[in-house]
């Protein structure tokens, strides 16, 4: 790993586009639309548009644990975003999320349609709205906010910290990596600790046990960066069996391969709009629920 020149800031930043990394072509300071462009709407109350990274693998993993829960009203089509050609900039997409970033979500089964952004809070509305996958012990369900609130305000050191200096960055900067390394190997730690005397995030298989299996529970299971070995993830042994007993769960199978367009081809459904969407794909890598 090589480190860059000292580097002294100006007195005023100033953006230089194609500034280098692997989204150099789709990074800009400003907000707002860069094309007008509607977002389509299926069948069903709840339309997602959304891609299979981390922060789009918990939401289809409720939906589809919801689904598999009996809760019909769960039913959604899922539309394939694709961040690497912008299209989270345009109109349609940033009237339901001002912020642009995967996933978005219309809530149609209301009077007037809720947009919901942030996928943290879109997982809260769901089992709220459902009464499901979220604690009715008082001290339970705090114990769930907690952790929830937990992975929202730690998954951006692993992912936008060190996946992007250790995966992403154009030049190798080991001050960045031990950095956000450090960091992510600290978070792994308490998760570890936490797991040792406990089953689950917050006694039950909850909403946070989906939103931190998807970003840490796939760290540990080698599928984050290609890291797994420099960050030596086997030795969080009470994190790699939580994570191995997530990731059997039928519900967790199906909700990672939706909106995904990339990895192994059995894994990939770019689009969902029904479960039987999933018959395509051999019954060996999705599962049943029976």
């Amino acid at each position: 790993m090589t480190d860059l020149p000292d580097y002294t800031p100006p007195k005023v930043w100033e953006w230089e586009p194609g500034n280098g990394g692997k989204f150099a072509n789709i990074n800009r300071p400003i907000a707002g639309p860069t094309s007008q462009k509607e977002l389509p709407v299926g069948k069903h109350p709840i339309q997602l548009y959304s891609l299979a990274t981390p922060n789009g693998v918990k939401v289809t993993v409720l939906l589809e644990e919801l689904l598999a829960a009996g809760h019909t009203g769960a039913e959604y089509d899922a539309w394939l975003i694709n961040i690497g050609e912008g299209d989270q900039f345009g109109s349609g997409f940033v009237d339901v999320n001002p912020n642009s970033k995967i996933p978005a979500m219309m809530d149609h089964s209301l009077d007037k349609p809720q947009r919901l952004f942030e996928s943290g809070s879109m997982m809260l509305y769901l089992a709220e709205k459902f009464g499901a996958f979220i604690p009715t012990d008082p001290s339970q369900r705090v114990e769930c906010m907690s952790w929830l609130f937990w992975q929202m305000g730690s998954a951006p050191y692993l992912g936008g910290g060190f996946g992007h200096f250790y995966a992403y960055a154009p030049v190798k900067i080991k001050y960045c990596i031990d950095r956000f390394a450090m960091e992510t190997k600290r978070q792994l730690d308490v998760l570890d600790r936490h797991l040792a005397d406990n089953e689950y995030m917050a006694g039950e298989y909850s909403i946070a046990d989906m939103a931190i299996w998807s970003w840490y529970g796939q760290l540990v299971l080698g599928r984050l960066y290609e890291a797994a070995e420099f960050l030596d993830v086997a030795s969080y042994k009470n994190v790699v069996k939580w994570a191995e007993k997530i990731d059997a769960r039928p519900a967790v199978k199906r909700g990672r391969m939706v909106n995904r367009s990339f990895g192994e081809p059995e894994m990939q459904l770019r689009e969902r709009h029904d479960a039987s969407d999933f018959e395509t794909k051999t019954q060996d890598k999705i599962g049943t629920d029976s």
